[in-house]
């Protein structure tokens, strides 16, 4: 959660019209010309898609204990998504709480129960005992387009159901969690986010979900950011089956260096960048496979492995338990290994 402040913001703002853009027609009525019709058209867009998702939209407030022991109140948003009353909202919101509530816009509201987290994706799924709304209805990320209208709803600053409107400014960004792995296939937006925002959906023009809010760069204007509904689709379904979702680990703590050039050309390496082995974890998978202080990672299951966050990318749950094929440098010498990667430890 977010308890950052920033400048008060005018309430409001004038905007200047020409009279000469209207006329009267001999009906009496009023007709629209050029910016004014696709103002009109944005509107009822922009109306259309928020009268559909609104209802499922739900302010979160959480109470929890901070590390002082003192008690600790946070506030974010959350958006139904299935009938029998399961929520999304990003992990980080609902993190360490003790007492999950839940209110809706109109008025209801409830406690909640935390169904699992994952901190690698920083998304998170809650229970409700009652459905007042109608879910959400997901959509895709995939399909999306540079440009395109993107509505983000939710309750910044504890101002509740609040709507801004803006575009997909970029798809394809990555964005570090908190647990330090790296989220793919993050929509960059300029509608606008604030602390708060945190968990709220962001949907097209049809009020279909196509990205939870999760974070914004407060000292830049329009750099906001969402976790893709695909991604998001598919942690729920692990956390709603399993309560989290299981990664990989190899054991070893690594650092991203140059490829010598030399190296490069003679072993015909598709990357001039590796994973520089600082430490390995005794009786780890690294360590069992052979892997020393000192190695160059250079391929995984005979995929190039460029750096920490691409081989992060490589270990996910199914390659636990099952050998995999690695390939270090150590000194000018190319050694292939068999490891066989375990089960990521919980770590919230």
């Amino acid at each position: 959660m977010e308890f950052q402040q920033t400048e008060a913001n005018p309430p409001f703002s004038l905007l200047g019209y020409s009279n000469e853009s209207t006329h009267e027609s001999h009906t009496g009525k009023v007709d629209l010309h050029g910016d004014e019709l696709l103002l009109d058209a944005y509107s009822q867009a922009v109306t259309s898609a928020v009268e559909r998702v609104s209802p499922a939209v739900v302010k979160i407030e959480v109470q929890m204990h901070s590390r002082d022991g003192r008690s600790a109140r946070g506030s974010g948003s959350g958006f139904l998504f299935t009938p029998d009353g399961l929520i999304m909202t990003n992990c980080h919101v609902v993190h360490r709480a003790e007492k999950i509530r839940v209110t809706f816009p109109g008025g209801e509201s409830g406690a909640a129960d935390l169904i699992g987290e994952d901190p690698d994706s920083d998304l998170a799924v809650l229970r409700i005992g009652f459905s007042p709304a109608q879910a959400a209805a997901l959509g895709g990320s995939r399909t999306l387009r540079v440009g395109q209208l993107a509505i983000a709803l939710g309750n910044p600053y504890g101002f509740q159901f609040t709507v801004t409107a803006g575009v997909v400014s970029a798809l394809g960004r990555s964005m570090r969690s908190s647990s330090g792995r790296m989220i793919d296939e993050i929509i960059q937006t300029d509608a606008a986010l604030n602390p708060g925002n945190s968990g709220g959906p962001l949907v097209n023009s049809s009020g279909e979900v196509i990205g939870v809010n999760t974070a914004t760069i407060l000292s830049a204007q329009g750099l906001c950011f969402a976790i893709g509904v695909d991604t998001a689709k598919y942690v729920a379904s692990e956390l709603i089956q399993h309560g989290k979702l299981t990664r990989s680990y190899i054991g070893l703590a690594g650092q991203n260096v140059p490829l010598h050039r030399r190296l490069v050309h003679y072993y015909g390496l598709p990357e001039s960048t590796s994973v520089l082995v600082v430490s390995v974890q005794p009786d780890g998978p690294a360590a069992k496979a052979g892997i020393r202080e000192g190695d160059l990672l250079i391929t995984f299951q005979g995929k190039p492995v460029a750096g920490v966050d691409q081989l992060h990318r490589y270990l996910t749950g199914r390659e636990i338990g099952q050998r995999s094929a690695i390939s270090v440098l150590r000194g000018s010498q190319k050694i292939d290994l068999g490891i066989v990667p375990k089960a990521k430890p919980d770590t919230i």
